[in-house]
């Protein structure tokens, strides 16, 4: 059976795809670390292309997020992270 998924041609992808070459600045103990480490873990087993992801944060020290990820990003303003993201 053949498919016309833009999908289907997808490398496969690592862990290491996702990391960024951003310096991470958490605070030390910070839970921060362990979402990115695990949402970084998780990533490859879902075979999407890194281009057809987006990261949307808002405020405050989780905002950093999208910077940490090799994929697209959005920073948005206070209160409005899930308005920008229902305009994707």
């Amino acid at each position: 059976m053949e498919t016309n998924s833009p999908l289907a041609a997808v490398p496969t992808l690592t862990n290491r795809d996702f990391e960024s070459d951003q310096d991470k600045r958490w605070c030390p103990g910070c839970g921060d670390y362990s979402i990115l480490k695990q949402t970084q873990k998780v990533l490859p087993d879902l075979g999407i292309p890194r281009e057809r992801l987006v990261f949307i944060s808002g405020i405050g020290c989780s905002s950093r997020f999208p910077y940490y990820m090799n994929t697209y990003g959005f920073h948005s303003i206070h209160g409005r992270a899930p308005t920008i993201a229902s305009g994707l």
